[in-house]
């Protein structure tokens, strides 16, 4: 019985992979601007003396440096091209086939020279950006060279196949005369050929076939097929002999596992025909066999460097995603995931440089696949510093533990790297632990790495459980904190206004400007929900300046309905607003635009946006002083607190923080802890007076409090007492009660 594998011949590419130039001229152009023209052309003499010195090629020295340049372009171009492709690679692999250079040797030294040089050499400024394409079109490259040997011989075999047939078809005019050329291609075939009966009994073979097995012919004329057979191999080959005899198919092509004699294994692309007589009855079968282990061999070389990392011999993430897709489609029950980052690693990077980095990581890659190989999980390195470690089929979330343990304790050990002092690494894990059933590889990844940077944040050196409340609470905020922008752009965030009342008159001074979000699905949501979020990604400058707005166009209005009695609007400003270079000139212009004299805004800004240096924020706050804008340092007295800052800086108002307030006699019972409290007031108080400062007390909630702050001349209070924050026709109608 003899298979083989159909596979239709390409046409030809050389004349496409000669010219080594895209049919349009600009976007030529703008692709050779990102490689080196005099690498190209110094990588393919390289090239040229390397096919050189194997000994004979088909072309003078000068040709074929000129078509190897016009190939070294082209690979250049297709590296750099977007969208990226293999196929130019792909072509010129079967280009050099088409120009004869077929020798073995000339592809082992194509592919050296392309895998040492050919980054240095073309794209030398971006060789690390284009290390994953360049492995891609080396691959390419020997698939087309080998697809190119194999269409070549394939087009061999149809040509002996139909001597065979015309052999066959002439047998009755001239028997004789078919048999000598039969013989003659039959004996003289560089590739194996076999003929068996129906049974699998073999009836002649040539020379190279024999050859191949490492039989002598009279020794393979005594064998059965069957008895060739790689055991693996054996059930699907009957299953294919069964449909030639029934007449489904007349041929078979396939890639197929042979055993020698000495039992070592023989890959084969193998080509078979059923041959009948005149009835229409199975007689024979036909086999031609091509030797095909080198080019097999070079193929899974080719796969492991696909599915391997270079640096670290680790599999890469690509062979990770495969292992744990493979789990999740087996019997597997449970399984786990740790993922490693080691701490601090870019500091090593930049104080020691890359050669200690990369030493480094060697030395941590080795150090983890030794502390879990007992066990049998894989490790992989899934890129820069981060590494992760597969649990298949895990006894549960102790073992997954236990893993995550070895491997922190395996990386704890100091590591020395040349003459370099040892180096202390620490890593932190995330460990996602958990029933096949009901998940799936992405959220399997997703929540590791969410658990990775919960173990990052709690300190570092350690490993993380994944939570699914606090998995829960992230997913959340994350979906808060892509909804913000959308929100602003629909109008969903509005403005309320909480009365600042002056303690001694009672009446309404001034109003703070609080940003509500009124979100569709969750209804309201608490500023404490999304302020943060938008200081976060970098949303609160756009929607600060979005508050400013629509606060100051409505203190415009108020100023203009009661003249009587000017509101003072005041307005929080985020540190990234203080920190932006044209905040002066924004918090102009808006004043422009709407018509609210600038005495009748205050910006509120905390101390840590004020206090730390004489930078940006400062001189931000000179000229919006500068423009007649109020500064206020809003929850004085829970940062920084440095008192000296006061004298120097151009502020109005400082806003005293809720603890202080909340300690003034609760209750009505006075102790030490209240008198403290009182005298931390009664001192502040008298120091911003000193320094020519209005004071308001916030979260004032009770009649004691009032008075007390009252005493000790504070000048406004904010809180419950004095009312929540509302909308701004509630203030509207406060004011025109007391007009």
């Amino acid at each position: 019985m003899w298979t083989n594998t159909r596979s239709g011949s390409a046409p030809s590419a050389a004349s496409a992979a000669t010219t080594g130039r895209p049919a349009d001229r600009d976007a030529l152009e703008a692709t050779i601007d990102r490689f080196d023209a005099e690498g190209v052309e110094r990588y393919a003499h390289l090239w040229a003396r390397a096919g050189a010195a194997l000994g004979y090629v088909p072309m003078s020295p000068d040709e074929t440096e000129r078509m190897l340049h016009s190939h070294t372009q082209r690979l250049a171009e297709a590296l750099v091209a977007e969208p990226f492709t293999t196929a130019p690679a792909h072509a010129v692999g079967r280009a050099l086939v088409d120009a004869h250079f077929t020798a073995p040797e000339f592809l082992d030294q194509t592919l050296l020279t392309f895998g040492r040089r050919f980054l240095e050499l073309v794209v030398p400024a971006d060789g690390r950006v284009h290390a994953d394409r360049a492995v891609a079109l080396q691959a390419a490259l020997a698939a087309g060279y080998a697809r190119g040997l194999r269409d070549r011989t394939f087009t061999q075999q149809e040509r002996i196949g139909r001597a065979v047939w015309s052999a066959r078809n002439q047998i009755e005019h001239d028997l004789r005369a078919s048999e000598a050329r039969f013989r003659a291609v039959f004996a003289g075939a560089a590739i194996g050929i076999g003929i068996a009966d129906m049974d699998g009994r073999i009836i002649d073979v040539n020379q190279a076939f024999a050859d191949m097995l490492g039989y002598t012919v009279d020794e393979m004329l005594e064998i059965n097929v069957a008895d060739l057979f790689y055991p693996d191999d054996a059930p699907g080959m009957w299953d294919m002999y069964k449909e030639m005899i029934e007449g489904k198919r007349d041929g078979a092509r396939v890639e197929k596992r042979y055993y020698r004699k000495d039992r070592t294994i023989l890959w084969t692309e193998l080509a078979v025909s059923l041959i009948r007589d005149e009835d229409g009855q199975p007689r024979f079968t036909v086999a031609m066999v091509e030797d095909i282990t080198d080019r097999y061999e070079l193929q899974e070389r080719l796969r492991f460097q696909a599915l391997h990392d270079p640096l670290t011999g680790l599999p890469n993430r690509t062979l990770f995603f495969e292992r744990l897709a493979a789990v999740f489609d087996g019997a597997a029950s449970r399984v786990g995931v740790c993922f490693l980052d080691l701490d601090g690693f870019k500091a090593v990077n930049d104080s020691l440089g890359h050669y200690v980095g990369d030493e480094l990581l060697v030395v941590v890659a080795r150090r983890l696949a030794a502390s879990v190989s007992a066990r049998g999980h894989l490790v992989a390195r899934m890129g820069g510093d981060e590494f992760v470690i597969l649990v298949e089929d895990s006894t549960g979330t102790d073992a997954a533990i236990e893993v995550a343990e070895a491997a922190l304790a395996a990386v704890a050990e100091p590591v020395k790297i040349d003459s370099h002092q040892p180096l202390s690494v620490t890593a932190s894990i995330g460990i996602v632990e958990r029933e096949v059933d009901g998940t799936s590889p992405t959220e399997m990844m997703k929540a590791a790495d969410t658990t990775l940077y919960w173990a990052k944040a709690d300190g570092r050196g350690q490993w993380a459980l994944f939570d699914p409340v606090r998995g829960a609470h992230q997913l959340a905020r994350a979906a808060l904190a892509a909804a913000l922008p959308g929100a602003l752009d629909r109008g969903e965030f509005t403005l309320e206004y909480q009365p600042i009342v002056g303690l001694e008159s009672g009446r309404l001074r001034a109003v703070e400007a609080l940003v509500r979000w009124r979100h569709p699905e969750l209804g309201m949501v608490p500023p404490d929900r999304f302020i943060g979020l938008a200081e976060e990604t970098g949303m609160i400058v756009r929607l600060g300046r979005w508050v400013l707005e629509q606060a100051c166009e409505q203190g415009a209005w108020w100023y203009r309905e009661f003249p009587d009695a000017p509101l003072v609007v005041s307005v929080n400003l985020a540190v990234r607003q203080a920190n932006a270079p044209g905040i002066v000139e924004e918090v102009a212009g808006v004043l422009a635009r709407t018509g609210l004299p600038a005495g009748q805004l205050q910006l509120e800004l905390t101390e840590s946006a004020v206090m730390p240096t004489a930078g940006e924020p400062v001189r931000s706050l000179r000229g919006l002083a500068d423009t007649g804008v109020r500064i206020a340092i809003d929850d004085f007295g829970t940062g920084y607190s440095n008192l000296a800052y006061l004298r120097r800086l151009p502020i109005h108002s400082l806003k005293l923080a809720g603890p202080f307030i909340e300690g003034l006699r609760a209750g009505g019972v006075v102790d030490s802890a209240s008198m403290a409290d009182e005298r931390i007031v009664d001192a502040l108080v008298r120091l911003a007076h000193a320094l020519g400062l209005t004071v308001t007390a916030e979260a004032v909630e009770t009649a004691q409090q009032a008075e007390l702050l009252r005493a000790l001349e504070c000048d406004t209070g904010q809180g419950l007492l004095f009312g929540g924050a509302t909308s701004a026709d509630d203030i509207t109608a406060r004011l025109r009660s007391t007009r």
